[in-house]
């Protein structure tokens, strides 16, 4: 690489506290802004980049080396691809210590740069994201931006915007032909929570989070993930209640997890630095039951602001935040970590047969 190249290809990824982060700029060439997030996982960033729950926020990767197995082969045709979580890149921008443009893996198709190249994702690397790492676990995630040249652009806080509405459906969408009808309201649902359904022959009614589902007829309703701050979507929160009166089974999932609590009545709060990894133990509350889980999210339920008639279900016990909540009576519960995994472990795919059952 010449002089000139070199200099060409220089960033910086500059934090709303004033720490600045030099870096080499791969992937597209823009500059581009968001909240500042970290990810612990060692592997997986094919399914982590296209999480919707991910919208608005540059990741910054914790494991040292990112891209040495690629990504996989993939049909652009297809609605989503076989390895996606949704049918696109959903981050702002990707932060790296070291990115490897050669990747050696039976399915590898493409470099972590030319995939991030076609969707328009900036990412920069030479990066201490030990350093950066240890500033958002001491002050929180931050707001952040990443610059190439002189370049100039604003801030970016996607807590006070609509993100669901970036990634939702557009219209109504079936699968499957089971006797079973599942509504899936559509946060920015993952994939693999749709696959975990169908799997369990199953017919899901997939719908957009701001649908009018009074005609519809289903069994019991699922409350996908998503991305940005629970307390910003009234509309949702009120179909919630509606659902609840009705006594409806449901299951939340994630941001799911948040907004059915809001119905109920709870409140929510943001974490310091969230929790994304694929290695969070989460404790059962009337068992000495752990599970390793695999969660992605900024905002936690205030398990002490629970109404009357209804429990805890999980508990996190690295901060021991509040990891589900179930109702004492009706067919109601949700979970802050992720099911269906993807990536991560499997541990809690039984949460799934849970619902089902509510619904017998």
């Amino acid at each position: 690489m010449s002089k000139k190249t070199a200099i060409k290809n220089r960033a910086r990824l500059i934090l709303k506290n004033g720490n600045i982060f030099e870096g080499t700029i791969f992937g597209y060439q823009t500059s581009a802004a968001g909240e500042v997030v970290f990810n612990t996982g060692m592997v997986g960033y094919p399914e982590t980049l296209t999480d919707p729950s991910y919208k608005g926020q540059i990741l910054v990767m914790t494991y040292p080396l990112i891209g040495n197995y690629g990504i996989p082969v993939f049909n652009i045709n297809e609605d989503i691809p076989k390895y996606f979580e949704s049918n696109k890149i959903q981050i702002q921008g990707l932060v790296v210590s070291e990115q490897s443009e050669l990747f050696s893996h039976w399915n590898g198709f493409q470099s972590l740069s030319n995939w991030l190249k076609r969707y328009h994702i900036p990412g920069i690397y030479g990066i201490d994201t030990r350093r950066l790492t240890k500033i958002l676990r001491e002050h929180g995630t931050m707001l952040g931006k990443i610059l190439i040249g002189d370049d100039k652009i604003d801030y970016y806080d996607p807590d006070v915007e609509d993100l669901i509405s970036k990634v939702t459906v557009a219209k109504r969408e079936k699968y499957g032909n089971g006797s079973t009808k599942i509504l899936l309201i559509d946060c920015g649902c993952k994939k693999s929570i749709l696959t975990n359904l169908l799997q369990r022959d199953v017919t899901v009614i997939k719908v957009p989070y701001n649908y009018e589902f009074d005609g519809e007829d289903f069994d019991g309703v699922v409350i996908s993930n998503g991305p940005g701050n629970p307390a910003i979507y009234k509309q949702l929160i009120e179909s919630t209640q509606k659902l609840l009166k009705k006594q409806v089974p449901l299951l939340g999932i994630c941001m799911g997890h948040q907004i059915l609590s809001l119905a109920a009545g709870t409140k929510t709060y943001k974490l310091k630095y969230g929790h994304r990894s694929q290695n969070q133990p989460v404790k059962e509350i009337d068992s000495n039951k752990c599970y390793v889980t695999s969660q992605n999210h900024s905002f936690a339920v205030d398990t002490k602001s629970l109404p009357r008639g209804w429990e805890p279900w999980f508990e996190n016990l690295n901060d021991y935040s509040n990891e589900g909540i179930r109702h004492e009576k009706l067919p109601f519960r949700s979970v802050q970590f992720h099911p269906e995994a993807a990536p991560g472990p499997v541990d809690t795919s039984f949460i799934f047969d849970e619902f089902l059952k509510d619904l017998k």
